[in-house]
């Protein structure tokens, strides 16, 4: 390729820089970021849906600023200018929350104003924003929100199931087995219930990929 060949906007570099966090290098269950916000807002699914959309939004958008302004930056003010950025992105986010999904909102409280200290956010625009150009840096913070989203997904769904039988705020165990003396675990909306999955998520993810245990 000439050098005044400009890179596909999707080649196999950019596709893993979006794909990577789903597994290989997720933030959660590898990198073991971002796990207070996984132990306080996964009991129910919406919430943590509405959740992984929104540090996704944030990672992504960050990422793209940063990397805009990578060089007009002095390096002893950065963290101040990051900081900046991404509570400007919280509170824009936070306004649509509270426009068009307040139930949600107020459900998640203070948690959608601390996505401003979630080390993933952060550890993003540091690590990789800084050093690289404005697309890779946007694909890397939709691949590294979604990563954090999935896991999210997945505790909440096994919360919210057998902690409350529902799904999404659906009931999907039927009556019957209440009546057969079936019970919900109240055990699972508990915060260390989470942990517990995290755990578990964690150890089936390694099992399968044993050459991140040296990582």
């Amino acid at each position: 390729m000439s050098s005044k060949e400009k890179e596909p906007l999707f080649s196999a570099k950019n596709i893993k820089l979006l794909t990577s966090p789903f597994s290989q290098s997720n933030p959660v269950i590898v990198q073991i970021l971002g796990i207070c916000s996984a132990l306080a807002v996964t009991a129910k699914m919406k919430p943590a849906f509405v959740m992984a959309i929104s540090v996704t939004v944030v990672t992504a958008f960050s990422n793209l600023i940063m990397s805009l302004l990578r060089k007009t930056i002095p390096s002893r003010i950065r963290i101040i200018v990051q900081l900046v950025v991404i509570a400007a992105l919280v509170i824009l986010v936070d306004q649509v929350l509270k426009a068009y999904v307040y139930d949600v909102s107020k459900q998640l409280s203070v948690f959608v104003g601390l996505i401003i200290t979630n080390c993933i956010i952060m550890g993003r625009v540091e690590a990789f924003a800084l050093g690289n150009k404005p697309w890779p840096s946007f694909l890397d913070g939709i691949g590294n929100g979604a990563g954090y989203g999935i896991i999210l997904i997945i505790i909440s769904f096994f919360r919210e199931l057998l902690g409350s039988g529902t799904l999404w705020g659906y009931q999907v165990i039927p009556d019957w087995c209440y009546q057969h003396g079936y019970s919900n675990n109240s055990l699972m909306l508990l915060p260390p219930m989470a942990l517990i999955i995290v755990g578990l998520i964690i150890w089936i993810h390694r099992s399968y990929n044993k050459n991140l245990i040296d990582k």
